[in-house]
This record gives C-alpha cells, sequence and structure tokens, in this order.
C-alpha cells in the first residue's frame, strides 16, 4: 500500500519540483546582473509568464497532443502548437506593455550607471522580439509533446502486456480443462470397472481419486505446484491405472528420494504418463513402461517416459489420439518459452515409443 501511494504522488511531485527549479531559475536570472535594482513590474512579469508556460504545456498534454497528433492529425497539431506559441508571445508583449516595462528597465539600467553603452540605445514600445522567450516557449512545449508520447506509448505497452497476461491465463485454463476430463474420465473407467470385481479396492480407489482432484482443484490454484506434490500426483496415478493391469505390464517409476523441491506448472508431466498408459498397453502382449525423473541441476528437471511400441496404437504427438500431448507442448510454448526441450523417438532400438523433456524450473 505505501508502495502505491508513493507511485501514486511521484507524478505530481515531479510536476512540482520542475516547475519549482523553472521558476528559482526565473528568479535568479536578472539582465545584466549586478548592481540593478529591477522594478517590482519586472518580477510580476516573471510570475505571469511562468503561469503562461505552464498553461501551455498542460494545453499541449492534455488536449493538443491527445486529440490531434495520437489520432493521426499530425498537421492540424503543428498548427495548434504554432498558434500556442504565439499567443505566448503575444500575451507576453502585451504584459511588457502594460506594464510599460521597457522604458522601467531602462531607467533601473540608467540608474545602476551601467545604461546599454554595450547593447545600444533602449528599444522603442513595439520594436524589439523576445527571442529568449519565444525558445523557452517552444522547450516547453516540446518537453510537453516528448511526455506526453512517452507515457502514451508506456500505457499501451503495459495495456499490451495485460491483455497478453490475461489471453496466455485464459489459454492456459482452457488447455489445462481439456486435459483434466481426458484424465479423469479414464480413471473413473478404471474404477467403475474394479467395483464389478472387488468393492474394498474400488474404495481404496475412491479415496485415492478424490485426494487426487483435491491437489487438481485447490493445492495448484495458484498456477504452481511443488515437485513433490507432483510426483505424488503421477504415483497415485500408477497406483490407479495399476488397478486394471495384468501381470504383463511391467511399470517402473524411477524418481529422487527424497526430490529437490522446485516449482513447476501443475499436471504439466501427466499427460506424458498417461500418453504412455494408453498406447504402450496391450491385452494379450508383454509390454513394459518406463518412468524416469532426475535432477541434474537446482533449476533442471528431466522426465523420460518409454512404452512398448505397439503398431496398432499409432502414437503420435501430433495425431488424434494425442490431444493430451499436444495440448502439453502448447502449456509449455505458453509457461516456458524458450526453457524446455522436448524430444520424441518415435522408435527405439528396444521397440519402444520415448519422450524426453527437460525443462529450467524456478528453484
Amino acid at each position: 500500500m505505501a508502495v502505491f501511494s508513493f507511485q501514486r504522488f511521484l507524478t505530481p511531485l515531479i510536476h512540482v519540483l520542475a516547475w519549482g527549479l523553472l521558476a528559482l531559475a526565473l528568479l535568479l536570472f536578472q539582465p545584466m546582473q549586478g548592481r540593478v535594482v529591477l522594478p517590482t513590474e519586472y518580477w510580476v512579469k516573471q510570475g505571469a509568464l511562468l503561469l503562461l508556460w505552464m498553461s501551455a504545456f498542460y494545453l499541449t498534454a492534455r488536449l493538443s497532443v491527445p486529440r490531434l497528433l495520437l489520432r493521426g492529425h499530425s498537421g492540424w497539431f503543428v498548427l495548434v502548437l504554432a498558434l500556442t506559441a504565439a499567443v505566448v508571445m503575444l500575451l507576453s508583449r502585451g504584459l511588457d506593455n502594460a506594464l510599460n516595462l521597457p522604458e522601467l528597465l531602462h531607467a533601473a539600467f540608467r540608474a545602476a550607471g551601467e545604461g546599454f553603452g554595450r547593447r545600444g540605445p533602449a528599444r522603442p514600445r513595439g520594436n524589439y522580439f523576445d527571442l529568449v522567450g519565444l525558445l523557452i516557449t517552444l522547450l516547453v512545449l516540446g518537453i510537453a509533446t516528448a511526455i506526453t508520447v512517452v507515457q502514451h506509448w508506456q500505457q499501451e505497452a503495459r495495456l499490451r502486456e495485460r491483455l497478453d497476461q490475461q489471453r496466455t491465463e485464459a489459454e492456459l485454463a482452457m488447455l489445462k480443462a481439456q486435459i483434466n476430463p481426458h484424465f479423469f474420465f479414464n480413471t473413473l473407467n478404471n474404477i467403475y470397472s474394479l467395483t464389478l470385481i472387488d468393492g474394498e479396492r474400488a474404495r481404496a480407489a475412491l479415496h485415492r481419486l478424490s485426494r487426487m482432484m483435491r491437489y487438481v482443484l485447490y493445492d495448484t490454484a495458484s498456477g504452481h505446484a511443488r515437485l513433490s506434490q507432483e510426483v505424488a500426483f503421477i504415483q497415485d496415478y500408477i497406483t490407479l491405472m495399476q488397478l486394471r493391469l495384468t501381470d504383463r505390464v511391467q511399470v517402473v517409476f524411477d524418481h529422487p528420494e527424497p526430490v529437490r523441491e522446485v516449482l513447476i506448472a501443475p499436471m504439466m508431466l501427466l499427460p506424458f504418463v498417461e500418453n504412455a498408459f494408453k498406447h504402450g498397453v496391450a491385452a494379450t502382449a508383454p509390454s513394459r513402461i518406463y518412468i524416469g525423473l532426475s535432477q541434474p541441476a537446482a533449476d533442471l528437471l528431466s522426465i523420460v517416459v518409454r512404452n512398448t511400441l505397439f503398431p496398432s496404437n499409432g502414437t503420435d504427438l501430433a495425431g488424434s489420439n494425442g490431444i493430451g500431448l499436444v495440448n502439453t507442448r502448447r502449456r509449455l510454448d505458453l509457461l516456458y518459452p524458450g526453457h524446455y526441450t522436448l524430444q520424441v523417438n518415435e522408435k527405439t532400438p528396444d521397440n519402444e515409443f520415448e519422450v524426453t523433456l527437460s525443462l529450467q524450473v524456478t528453484a
């Protein structure tokens, strides 16, 4: 809250300091500094000129730039900018005439013994041009334009970033919603088959499934999960899948004990395991599923999944049978762009389908 309040008042504070510095510069700047006693009208003119510059600044920043320049009306903007500068200079000239400032300054110089020896005689009223005032006016208008344009670009960049983040979150939610029902549909079918054989084991399986659902619905709400939670989730999944498998299917889950805790996207590894059970098991032929999880470095996670290859299953990351793997690749692109490698070997020398994922994670 304190940071938010500071940021809220930072811009007004910068404006106050900037105008304060300009006012100080006008106060310290005196023509022919020395023993000249400037008349009160001179300071009135300086104060009024400061107000004119402030008005021109905010008129340009709040009206001219947003309504003309940022909407593509560059010609009209240049015209309005020139008119603004002309109005400031005319009002400044009018103040000089109204306050009789040239004659008063000439009298002050003469009284101080300075005169205009180096500058020539005092110019008559209506025949001088304030070049310094024009340059400062143009500088003020230029700063107002630059600041407003930069702030507009920054706001658009932040808006694009928020939109990209919202779009990414929505897409990730959609992908996760597609993966979860796919998994639970298979698991419920397994438990339904088990109820016809062993009611006690079916109840234990339902308890395990409820623990897994709690993990998916509540423990992963933040968008990240601890690696130990993900490992326990995969172990529960393997246990449930083994309920309907025969002894002809060998399942090996190799992982560190204990794992080094890191944060990963929840259910990121499940589709690889699920794909192995879906396409690597046959009713009559022996099969093997290997799931290897390792941590070569503190911020590096590697998983290797191999399953026996059966030609009739047609395992393919891009095929219609691999929706979980396709969505997982998309999630990796969104969550870990440039921080992962995914290698697919469709047929190893041991007649296995192999998927290897190396993922750089947050230690």
